[in-house]
């Protein structure tokens, strides 16, 4: 009795000793980490590292960069059940402890004795928010007794939903994804309130294990520890059973989701990019800024679309040019090699509306293909393979090929596209090697409303609306004609078109344009010679004019005048410019003569919701002069306050830098390149306001068209990147041209026509089409001309056709 007494005394003093001990340490490392511990209270103005966010002008998100995705949530916004998950998984005596738990603690030794690994951890929630805010991710005493002292003060410091949104916000989860909105999004591609059961089990598992866990790259370990996690909940009570069922029962359904972009703008989202990366360095991708641009989602989709479609169709009527790949099958497919190959075509990707098929059998007038779905589907003639004709080159293609096995054979690797948007009606396409770009402006502000830098920023992420420098041809001629118009020319000045030759070393010795028809119809009014394009008509005006005065004048359009060439190649754009260059220029034309700059970002936004940065860009002013009147008119006691007013906005004026009358006379003309010329099949738009210019290249390599509606200024471009020949049968009007009617019917939707006033100072006048003189009394083929004030003519016709012009009846050519 008295040695069991004596080892109770022994024991008991030796746990007293242990305790003392145990405390004295505690203390020591208190006293001397105390001084070294962080402040908690900056935990209530943490800034986590968020991505920049790029939207439409209408709130559709257009890009997301950063190397971290996150979108802290509130915890008012998290479902309780996701919650309870995660309390199961991690913490279930959240509310219990006071940022310590030594059950937690005691449990997580027992498991690693009796099962070799740890389940829930040792670890309380509130001790991984202090770690992962506050601490390394070193394994020391000296960091353990840290992380132990800031949990506590923590917990004396911020309620138990405050460290809850702390943690949820914060942990990593895998797949680049930070808190769990960000991992419901990369993972089921929806919101937090959206997942169900099962779903957010998953999540909650992945804190222990972003990588072991991941329910993508290692599903199977994921289900094991989604269930062990969803037993805690049920044996904790955080669910029924019929829900508990339901949830345990449930297949993996996560894969792969990128960011959720609600319009393809991918060449302008690149732009503020860059364009936030030069004004904020790295804090641009983790200070989660907010960009609204310019950009109208409903244009930017029309845009995309036309650009798709035009390149789609120049693509189609010159042949189809054969498979991608060729991969060898032998027989039917069994399960495991129809996985593989549709493993492969997952691989390859689809591109825009372009996805990839492996021809698996063919028919004479039917194929069967494996989809990368893992799907087959057959393709019937008449709707996947008739009017298919062979590309032979730029010039020539092969008569319509009348069997399936004319086009392909068993093991192409091919791409289908959907006719007219049902899967059940693939058509035979492939990826056009030919590019396109559109950009559309706003022609009073300069605002990109829409810009498509090619058909597939995935494909090709070189922006051929801002990078590709290539020659304009005759969309440029309308500023030569505008100098013309500003220098004493008249719409109804006669320019011969005639043959001319050139001896000119500046321009690789002998120079002899043409016209595009290689016809010439003789004297001609200006006005007609621009609207039918006439080339050497273009040639003798610049010659007339001057280089100088017309570089001189062009550069009041915004064109650098350093980098235009000065000789007479000048009239026919010669010279490289990008379609921003050119939509900018043809801005002037469309809001009647004020210079105006292109501009994306409307508004730059913090994380807290300030407005940081908002554009003020210089607005093309229609009523300016009626408001000056108006002034002028106003009694004395408010004059001080109205001109203080129209002083402050005087600043954001545009600059006018073509003359009303002038650029009322270039309107007209180029409204009859639509209505008689080269631009003739945009009638189809119905539109009486309707301007623009086609542009077709030598060769032809590019084919423009440029033009503008109702304030809404486009330019379309379409081409090689290697410069490669469209085709002799190709020209602006018939490849750029569409591509702009078909976004036009889009964008002037609801727009009402909006024309250029006639000025003071134009008059119409009766002219004769032939001479450009005044119309003879009675003549019947007068027609009516606009003409400066002081530029009318004064001679009378005879009202003949005397000395015209007939092509090709030994006319002389003119040396030089």
């Amino acid at each position: 009795m008295a040695r069991t007494v004596s080892l109770l005394r022994f024991f008991s003093l030796l746990a007293l000793i242990s305790a003392c001990g145990t405390f004295m340490v505690f203390c020591a490392a208190f006293l001397y980490i105390a001084p070294r511990l962080p402040e908690v209270e900056q935990l209530r103005d943490v800034q986590l590292q968020t991505p920049l966010r790029i939207y439409s002008r209408d709130g559709q998100i257009i890009g997301e960069f950063g190397e971290k995705r996150r979108s802290p949530v509130s915890i008012q916004e998290v479902p309780k059940t996701f919650i309870d998950a995660f309390l199961a998984a991690e913490d279930d005596r959240f509310y219990q402890h006071r940022g310590v738990d030594p059950t937690s603690l005691l449990r997580a030794a027992s498991q690693l004795i009796t099962s070799g690994s740890i389940q829930t951890g040792g670890s309380t929630i509130t001790m991984q928010v202090a770690k992962n805010y506050f601490l390394s991710q070193e394994r020391t005493f000296t960091r353990k007794f840290t992380e132990i002292f800031l949990a506590i003060e923590i917990e004396r410091k911020l309620s138990k939903g405050d460290i809850l949104e702390l943690y949820l916000n914060k942990i990593f989860l895998g797949n680049h994804s930070y808190g769990i909105e960000a991992a419901a999004q990369t993972y089921y591609g929806t919101s937090i309130k959206e997942l169900n059961l099962a779903q957010m089990a998953m999540i909650a598992g992945l804190p222990k294990a972003p990588s072991a866990y991941n329910p993508i790259a290692n599903p199977e370990r994921a289900r094991i520890r989604r269930n062990w996690i969803l037993r805690r909940m049920y044996a904790l009570g955080y669910t029924s059973e019929a829900d508990f069922n339901d949830a345990i029962a449930q297949p993996i359904s996560a894969r792969q989701h990128g960011t959720q972009l609600d319009v393809n703008a991918a060449y302008a989202a690149e732009m503020v990019r860059l364009e936030m990366l030069r004004r904020y360095g790295r804090a641009a991708y983790e200070n989660g800024y907010s960009v609204i641009t310019t950009v109208d989602s409903r244009l930017q989709k029309a845009a995309k679309n036309a650009v798709l479609n035009g390149v789609a169709e120049y693509d189609r009527r010159h042949g189809y040019r054969g498979p991608e790949q060729q991969w060898p099958i032998n027989g039917d497919l069994d399960d495991e090699a129809r996985k593989q190959y549709s493993r492969k075509l997952q691989d390859i990707g689809s591109v825009g509306p372009w996805h990839p098929a492996l021809v698996l059998s063919i028919e004479s007038r039917r194929a069967v293909v494996l989809l990368a779905t893992g799907q087959q589907s057959t393709l019937e003639w008449e709707q996947g393979f008739a009017g298919t004709v062979r590309y032979i080159n730029e010039d020539r293609n092969s008569y319509e090929a009348e069997s399936v096995d004319e086009l392909i054979a068993p093991g192409d690797v091919i791409r289908l596209r959907m006719n007219d948007g049902s899967p059940q009606r693939w058509q035979l396409s492939q990826l056009p090697a030919i590019q396109g770009a559109l950009v559309s402006l706003d022609a009073d502000s300069g605002a990109i409303l829409s810009l498509v830098g090619g058909y597939s920023y995935q494909r090709s992420s070189f922006n051929r609306v801002t990078q590709a420098s290539r020659q304009p041809g005759s969309a440029f001629k309308p500023f030569i004609y505008t100098a013309a118009l500003a220098n004493g020319f008249t719409a109804a000045s006669i320019i011969n078109d005639a043959p001319i030759v050139f001896d000119d070393a500046s321009l690789g010795g002998t120079w002899r344009p043409s016209n595009s028809n290689g016809k010439f119809n003789g004297p001609m009014r200006l006005r007609k010679a621009l609207y039918l394009s006439r080339n050497l008509v273009s040639i003798r005006l610049l010659r007339e004019l001057g280089i100088n005065t017309a570089i001189d004048y062009v550069a009041r359009f915004g064109f650098d005048s350093s980098k235009l060439p000065r000789d007479l190649s000048l009239a026919l754009g010669s010279h490289s410019l990008t379609p921003l260059d050119v939509v900018t220029g043809y801005a002037v034309f469309a809001n009647g003569g004020h210079k105006v700059s292109p501009w994306l970002i409307e508004q730059i936004i913090d994380r807290d919701g300030n407005t940081i940065y908002r554009a003020d860009p210089a607005i093309a002013c229609h009523n300016c002069k009626a408001d000056e009147d108006n002034i002028d008119s106003m009694e004395a006691d408010s004059l001080d306050d109205l001109r203080a007013d129209s002083a402050a906005h005087q600043a954001r004026r545009a600059e006018r830098v073509i003359d009303e009358e002038v650029v009322f006379l270039i309107d007209s003309i180029l409204k009859d390149v639509i209505t008689r010329g080269t631009g003739r099949k945009a009638l189809t738009l119905k539109r009486g306001d309707a301007a623009g210019k086609t542009g077709t290249t030598n060769g032809p390599t590019d084919a423009w068209f440029s033009g503008y509606s109702s304030g809404v200024v486009t330019s379309t471009w379409i081409g090689f990147d290697q410069n490669q020949k469209l085709g002799r049968r190709e020209f602006g009007g018939s490849v750029a041209l569409p591509i702009w009617i078909d976004y036009m019917k889009e964008a002037l939707q609801g727009r009402q026509e909006r024309h250029l006033k006639q000025p003071e100072g134009i008059i119409s006048v009766r002219i004769d089409p032939e001479s450009g003189n005044l119309a003879a009394p009675g003549q019947g083929n007068a027609i009516f001309e606009y003409f400066r004030t002081g530029n009318a003519p004064s001679a009378i016709s005879s009202g003949g056709a005397e000395g015209a012009y007939e092509a090709g009846n030994g006319e002389p050519i003119e040396l030089f």
